[in-house]
């Protein structure tokens, strides 16, 4: 009677090997078939949004911004980014209200520089892309991208709060 037990036993073993030596095939079918759709969808949102920054002709402007990446705390923010003739003129701490260090936002000093970091998430198709939007001026106020499913620690998630034009 113990041949049952030992029969389920050995399958199991087997099971449990073939497992082990192929777990390139337990990936999930949202892993390794990326929708085109959303990266559409994503390309034509960002295009039409540009469009509406573009034709505010705004370029005397400031808002605060945060990057939630996995990085130093100073490169984080908050920080209030200031842009005056479409040039950043100043990136000073929320917390300490003292200029902050303006390479850690060289990527997103601007709102033309925060579309082209959007841009960047599509062409090298990122595995996930999370955007939000000012319904009246098409400024990004929400980027969140993870280039790759299979890596951790790379993902960034930006906020751009408080937009204010100035005069």
């Amino acid at each position: 009677m113990r041949l049952p037990i030992i029969t389920s036993a050995i399958s199991a073993a087997l099971l449990l090997s073939v497992g082990l030596n192929f777990s390139a095939i337990s990936q999930t079918p949202v892993e390794t078939a990326k929708s085109p759709a959303n990266n559409n969808l994503n390309l034509r949102r960002s295009k039409f949004n540009r469009h509406l920054w573009n034709q505010a002709k705004i370029s005397n402007y400031r808002y605060t911004f945060s990057n939630g990446c996995f990085c130093i705390p100073d490169a984080r923010g908050p920080v209030v980014i200031e842009v005056r003739n479409g040039q950043t003129t100043s990136i000073t701490s929320v917390a300490t209200g003292k200029p902050v260090n303006p390479q850690y936002f060289e990527k997103y000093k601007t709102i033309p520089k925060l579309f082209n970091a959007i841009q960047d998430a599509i062409n090298r198709n990122a595995f996930s892309l999370n955007l939000g939007y000012s319904p009246k001026l098409g400024y990004p106020t929400k980027i969140d991208i993870d280039y790759d499913s299979q890596i951790a620690d790379e993902e960034i998630f930006l906020t751009i709060e408080n937009f204010q034009e100035i005069k």
